[in-house]
């Protein structure tokens, strides 16, 4: 069985984390239709929908890789019941951002572990963020040095950045708001034998 780890994502704070945290992986981006995925999943809560798109992106990569261990990863955003994609364009990020204000962000960051068409394992984490009140001035300075760099990111943040700026709160750890819950990962590709334990 191979130790081998690929990631299926191109997102460089998912990079980021693992290079960080000493993890060797390839990084091989899933090409899946998520909103398809997503289609069959209407009415389901929103931590089983970040799930099921972590294992499929997870599962489309492992399909063309036998034998490896794959690593998919997805985040979503609920807001007041209402989930968010990510904005595609400045004004559909704007809008979100005005839809934000003075309200409290769920994100929803989840990771799979999938070996030949089948998940060994599977997280979800949930970060609560509340975001400040936003004037339209704050938005447009936001947006003017943000945009497109938030174009993919769900939440139109970048918490690493000037993202920051729009939360007063937030709980849970730093990092499910970067969009993946590396301590149990951590935890899992030690018993998978990626790691040493």
């Amino acid at each position: 069985m191979s130790k081998h780890l690929i990631l299926a994502s191109k997102s460089a704070s998912r990079r980021a984390m693992l290079d960080a945290a000493g993890v060797a992986y390839d990084s091989i981006p899933a090409d899946i239709d998520e909103r398809a995925v997503e289609a069959g999943l209407e009415g389901t809560a929103p931590a089983e929908v970040a799930e099921a798109l972590a294992v499929a992106k997870a599962a489309a990569v492992a399909a063309q890789h036998p034998g490896a261990l794959v690593l998919g990863s997805d985040s979503l955003v609920v807001a007041e019941g209402r989930r968010f994609d990510k904005p595609r364009s400045a004004e559909e990020a704007a809008e979100h951002l005005r839809f934000f204000s003075g309200k409290v962000m769920e994100l929803h960051s989840a990771a799979a572990l999938v070996r030949d068409g089948g998940c060994e394992w599977s997280h979800v984490s949930i970060a609560r963020l509340h975001v400040r009140e936003l004037s339209e001035e704050f938005i447009a300075h936001y947006l003017k040095l943000e945009w497109p760099a938030i174009g993919h990111t769900v939440g139109a943040f970048r918490i690493e950045g000037p993202g920051v700026q729009l939360f007063d709160g937030i709980e849970g750890d730093q990092f499910t708001v970067l969009g993946m819950p590396l301590i149990p990962l951590l935890a899992a590709l030690r018993e998978e034998g990626v790691l040493i334990a």
